[in-house]
């Protein structure tokens, strides 16, 4: 192996994954952290660390010249950027390599190329992929975008050329809104990227979004992972993710497989990368591809009985593949809910503080990965996600019961969080059948759940407890508002 120590630029629980890669392959662990991760589960469970800047992400974990200057300094060998921040960053990657540090993913230029949303475009059109109707031109005009958009016709979606993750990216639904959402998207594009260039794609309303997993050897030889059903967005974010589709026949699959596979084999992939489709009335389309691993790659682990990171490792180090695509075989049904730090009953509004006791539900078919320990802060700076939690059963109705077994056996104390939200989506109707679409939430939840109403036994428990305190303060706070007023057990 060539890589004897790497360097991990992230954080939270896919810098933990990471690190569990490592240890396994006899690699030695880096830690590039921000001031705010001193003391996170990662910190503590790498070999070494170094601080690369304060908190903020602009002056850590998006800094380029800082995330090259601590792996250097460190002695790494090679440098695993995680997913987020800097992971489809070509200028990054471009950077460790004149540094001597081997970059674990693609080439800076298969980033390039599929990281600027109108070339990628381009790029899958020559593989004869299909892809959904807009406009992709130069002139960036309001006056011409505005043209395009009645050309294509309404509902129009604007998005920034070189985003993602929902930054960048709005939803025209009438000529009247067309210019505001165009210079806001405009606007965040700007800010988030760079480039406030952007280019419209017709808005496919009743759609879902399946992405299917794809691997380019060290050889060059380009595999498929099969496909993931990821239709449970809000504002553009997964939140329950699937392995495999329920919604794809036999020879769908293999048909969208091989289209991934050609638009990995135009650019010359290496490593792990998904291709994201939108999937409507039987027909598909090509989204966007995705440079790196993705937040919800256990589900395919799962299904497929295979290790991503470690490929991945193993890849940029030039070593072999264990498998070849005849022996890609998915077998069962994973399900990955993403649990956040939030308020499930007040529109999802962020909870932050110390992390209190949280007990995992360990039994088999359980997963669990997290990044943060009883004691650790949840800021406000960093995307709120405590932990995902990871089943796999069966089938997909056994993989679904056990979601909600492990879920409603879950404990987290000091902050609240979207098990309750994420409970009620598993038990809807739509998600059942397996039929939901990217308006899932819009439809159902577009205010989260409503606020919870206490039952009548916890009512009178309230009111005990009230009166109780009310006689041990000896009337010290009569005039005070009633603390078990609200809903007072949380959630």
């Amino acid at each position: 192996m060539k890589i004897k120590k790497l360097a991990i630029a992230n954080r939270g629980e896919v810098a933990v994954r990471i690190i569990h890669a490592c240890r396994e392959l006899g690699i030695h662990s880096i830690l590039l952290h921000s001031e705010a991760d001193i003391q996170s589960r990662a910190y503590r469970m790498s070999d070494e660390q170094i601080c690369i800047g304060p908190t903020p992400s602009s002056e850590s974990y998006l800094n380029i010249q800082a995330n090259v200057d601590g792996a250097v300094a460190m002695g790494a060998d090679a440098l695993h950027p995680g997913f987020g921040f800097l992971s489809e960053n070509a200028e990054f990657a471009e950077r460790c390599e004149e540094a001597g540090i081997i970059f674990v993913g693609p080439s800076p230029e298969s980033i390039r190329l599929m990281g600027d949303k109108i070339s990628a475009k381009e790029i899958v059109d020559k593989a004869g992929v299909p892809t959904i109707p807009g406009y992709q031109g130069e002139d960036q005009s309001i006056e011409v975008l505005t043209q395009e958009c009645e050309r294509i016709g309404y509902p129009v979606i604007v998005k920034a050329a070189a985003g993602g993750g929902g930054r960048g990216m709005k939803v025209i639904r009438e000529a009247g809104h067309a210019k505001e959402q165009i210079q806001s998207a405009q606007r965040e594009g700007l800010a988030a990227f760079g480039s406030e260039k952007v280019f419209l794609e017709k808005y496919m309303n009743r759609a879902k979004h399946i992405e299917i997993q794809v691997f380019g050897a060290a050889s060059g030889k380009v595999t498929a992972l099969f496909d993931r059903e990821c239709s449970i967005q809000r504002r553009h974010q997964k939140i329950i993710e699937e392995a495999v589709s329920p919604a794809l026949s036999v020879e769908l699959r293999e048909e969208m497989n091989e289209a991934a596979c050609k638009v990995a084999r135009q650019v010359s992939y290496r490593g792990a990368g998904t291709v994201e489709f939108l999937l409507q009335e039987g027909k598909y389309y090509f989204l966007e591809m995705n440079t790196r691993l993705q937040v919800e790659h256990p589900v395919t682990e799962e299904v497929m009985g295979i290790d991503l990171v470690k490929a991945q490792i193993l890849t940029a180090a030039e070593e072999p593949l264990a498998w070849g695509q005849h022996e890609l075989i998915p077998r069962g049904h994973s399900i990955e809910c993403r649990v956040y730090a939030e308020d499930a009953y007040n529109k999802g509004l962020p909870s932050t503080g110390p992390l209190g006791t949280c007990v995992w539900p360990q039994g088999p078919g359980r997963r669990f990965e997290y990044g943060f320990e009883k004691g650790d802060e949840i800021t406000s700076f960093y995307d709120p996600m405590i932990a995902k939690v990871i089943v796999w059963d069966e089938n997909r109705e056994r993989a679904r019961r056990k979601m909600l077994q492990v879920l409603d056996e879950a404990i987290i104390f000091g902050v609240k969080t979207n098990i309750p939200f994420l409970k009620e989506i598993l038990s809807h109707d739509e998600f059942i059948s397996g039929v939901m679409t990217t308006r899932f939430i819009d439809s159902y939840f577009p205010e989260g759940l409503p606020p919870r109403k206490m039952s009548e036994v916890e009512m009178e428990l309230g009111q005990k407890l009230w009166q109780e305190s009310k006689e041990a303060l000896q009337g010290v706070a009569k005039e005070q508002a009633s603390p078990w007023q609200g809903f007072w057990r949380g959630v």
